[in-house]
């Protein structure tokens, strides 16, 4: 079990509260801006908090206990049975008698009240973003709408040869028809006219025959065309030519501006200036994978930017071609709806916070015994309180009109660490007073034994769960290194086409489904991970709503417009009620690990492996280690832009020791790897002016050695998590810079 070195932590002052040792820093920031804004008293606070650490510290290291001991005993199985015959109901049932795979109970439905319907309702596209950087955060929240014209423009959706010039070298008038032109056909899909085209529009109008306004468009020969569901137009705010049209098809907005005035209006069919979408519906402000927190200034930091979130009053400026600008975020958009009242629709995603997981402390508070606060615990009430401030703030509309509290809870195995959330949820809530079930639960199913499981884990926080997700790299590395000495993995191409994977993907939405998350809940996808590839995202991730999840994740605000289209095309709702009658996946095919032989692997096939791995661990240390960048989009081998975070890293590291401990390759070779493309990746973020090179003193690199140490003690690293190694590093460097 990782324990903080508290002396190789920060070394500031400490209060003493109580039994308490709590960072000065962190105390601060407590009683000046936490308490304040929620109105709570400090005495009340720190005994409560006193009370949670007393109580559910053993329950957490004995939980992690738990993790060790079945991973030696499931380790010493598959020692004993190297060479021999697979037998995958003998491993089942080996499973089950070591109490790593449950038997499920009953069905049952969730019970999850208060939920919004941006979660509950609406399917859409969900950002992930780290809280840590104010701007993206800001950009991430206010990215409940984007301009599809913009989202096109400036990608290769629109292909170049359809413009005479690069995507964002200037407007093109040629390009910006072609852009008209792609907006048109998804009208004419999500909201379509009754006998024409939206191409054939020239002006768009709005009338009211009787009680109730209607949308019109206006042909050339001035014939008027309804749209074909009348129903879907919801209101418009502006008169004239110079309007804004609001619809809304699959639970999403639409909204049409016209302007015959402006620059792109005056030559487009109905004047139309752009088409704005309802994109990121929600929101993950993220405290974990994405972020580089270790140590108590960079938790205050998380949380203040959390909490500035919540009082609508975080800001980030910063220079832009030359002009100074200031993002905050976006207020409430207002139209005349069709009966003549009032639409408010929020300016901003519903946001929910990841938390960490259960494995790591922090050094913030410290407890009677001396012990470092197991940092879940800490995050669970601040980023709680921090919530509870956006009831009392008269910025903007509520993130939740219910006041519900969204807490997306990584890295959990199996039911009973679940069900310690949900014990820790509750002593938070009697901390402050909330009603029982206020914070409610996203559970990401990225843990083996949480998938297995997957039934129980919800049923242990069924009147809380608000959220299920799949997340393929962070399960692959679970799935590594649980199975680390079943055999050696398959290069990670293969590792996707064994059938274990699907049937992970289907069973998560299968379970979710037959525990009555329709309509309560959201199930959600992963990742696309590379932001510059948005014609593949576009031409694929419809597979996701297709799948039944009704949100899946994107890697910036661009993508969440160009992902919405998708779910304008499928109804995630009747295709969950479709899925809900298929037989359930196959749990034996989740079972399988995705090992083989590999001795038709060429020495070309296994270095290229090697080299790719290498690489992408390379490229996301070098920062997480030296800048404190916790998520960022990394070159690859061949220099294509991909977004990688932790969970990358995990996968990455967990391939190259399984290969070690199977003799794939060696340690030399694995070396030799290290030192080669350290060099390439210095030549990649040679134009960065703060990049600091490896390659100028490879044994005095932090993150060099991180990196090695990753692989070469990949083995023994608690569920092959990259957070203690990555920790101890950065706060070696941190103390060098300092």
């Amino acid at each position: 079990m990782y324990a903080i070195n508290i002396e190789e932590a920060s070394a500031g002052e400490r209060q003493s509260i109580g039994g308490l040792s709590v960072d000065s820093a962190f105390h601060e920031f407590i009683e000046q801006e936490l308490l304040p804004a929620i109105g709570m008293e400090s005495g009340d606070f720190w005994c409560g908090v006193e009370e949670i650490i007393s109580e559910l510290t053993p329950t957490n290291r004995r939980l992690l206990e738990i993790r060790d001991e079945l991973q030696e005993k499931i380790d010493a199985w598959h020692k004993n049975r190297q060479g021999r015959k697979w037998r995958q109901a003998e491993y089942s049932q080996f499973l089950r008698d070591i109490g790593y795979l449950k038997h499920p109970g009953r069905p049952f439905a969730i019970s999850t009240g208060n939920v919004d319907p941006e979660i509950s309702e609406i399917a859409g596209p969900q950002l992930v973003v780290p809280v840590s950087n104010a701007r993206f955060a800001i950009n991430a929240a206010n990215a409940r709408w984007g301009s599809l014209f913009d989202s096109l423009y400036g990608t290769d959706v629109i292909p170049v040869e359809e413009g005479r010039s690069e995507a964002g070298a200037g407007y093109d008038p040629v390009r910006g028809a072609a852009v008209t032109k792609y907006a048109i056909e998804f009208l004419d899909k999500a909201i379509p006219l009754s006998g024409a085209s939206h191409a054939d529009v020239v002006s768009y109008s709005v009338t009211i025959p009787m009680r109730y306004a209607e949308c019109f468009g206006v042909l050339a020969d001035g014939r008027k065309v309804q749209f074909a569901e009348k129903r879907k137009f919801i209101g418009w705010s502006g008169y004239g030519d110079d309007q804004s049209l609001l619809f809304c098809n699959n639970g999403l907005h639409i909204e049409i501006q016209t302007d015959p005035g402006h620059p792109v209006g005056k030559s487009s069919p109905g004047n139309i200036k752009d088409v704005i979408l309802e994109s990121a519906i929600t929101t993950i402000q993220d405290c974990e994978d994405s972020v580089a927190a270790v140590d108590v200034d960079d938790k205050v930091h998380v949380y203040r930017n959390w909490l500035g979130l919540m009082q609508g009053t975080l800001e980030a400026t910063f220079e832009k071609n030359g002009k100074t600008q200031t993002r905050r975020l976006n207020r409430e958009r207002k139209f005349i709806g069709t009966d003549g009242s009032q639409v408010i629709l929020p300016g901003t995603s519903v946001m929910l916070v990841r938390n960490v997981g259960h494995l790591m402390r922090t050094d913030a508070i410290v407890d009677k015994n001396g012990e470092a606060m197991f940092e879940g615990l800490l995050d669970a009430i601040v980023t709680t309180a921090c919530a509870i401030s956006n009831t009392r703030q008269k910025n903007q509309l509520l993130n939740s009109e219910f006041g519900s509290i969204y807490i997306v809870k990584p890295k959990m195995h199996g039911p009973g660490e679940v069900a310690f959330s949900n014990s820790l949820f509750a002593h938070v809530e009697d901390l402050f007073r909330l009603p029982r079930n206020t914070i409610k639960i996203g559970v990401m199913d990225e843990e083996r034994r949480t998938t297995i499981n997957l039934q129980e884990c919800i049923r242990a926080v069924r009147e809380r769960l608000a959220f299920i997700n799949t997340g393929f790299l962070d399960r692959t590395g679970d799935e590594i290194h649980t199975s680390m000495h079943a055999g050696a993995f398959l290069p990670k191409e293969g590792i996707k086409a064994e059938p274990w994977i699907k049937a992970y993907e289907d069973w998560n939405v299968d379970v979710g489904i037959r525990c009555g998350l329709p309509g309560r809940a959201q199930i959600g996808k992963g990742m696309w991970p590379k932001p510059d590839e948005m014609k593949q995202m576009v031409d694929s991730k419809n597979s996701h709503p297709e799948s039944g999840a009704n949100c899946a994740w994107v890697p910036s605000p661009t993508a969440a417009t160009l992902h919405a289209m998708h779910y304008h095309a499928v109804d995630v709702p009747a295709r969950q009620k479709e899925l809900s009658s298929r037989p359930i996946a196959s749990i034996d095919d989740i079972l399988a690990p995705p090992v083989g032989s590999l001795a038709d692997l060429d020495a070309q096939t296994i270095q290229s492996e090697l080299d790719n791995n290498v690489h992408s661990i390379l490229g996301y240390v070098v920062r997480w280690i030296d800048q404190g960048v916790g998520c960022s989009k990394v070159p690859d081998i061949s220099g294509v832009g991909l977004m990688e975070d932790r969970a990358t890293l995990r996968i990455s590291s967990q391939h190259i020791a399984n290969w070690l401990l199977h003799g794939i390759c060696t340690e030399d070779q694995v070396r030799a790897t290290f030192k080669r493309l350290a060099g390439v990746v210095d030549a990649q973020n040679a134009s960065d002016p703060t990049y600091k090179p490896m390659t100028r003193n490879l044994e005095q690199s932090n993150a060099y050695l991180a990196a090695c140490d990753l692989v070469f003690k990949g083995a023994a690293q608690p569920s092959g998590y990259t957070e203690p190694l990555l920790h101890q590093y950065r706060l070696r460097q941190k103390s060098i810079q300092a």
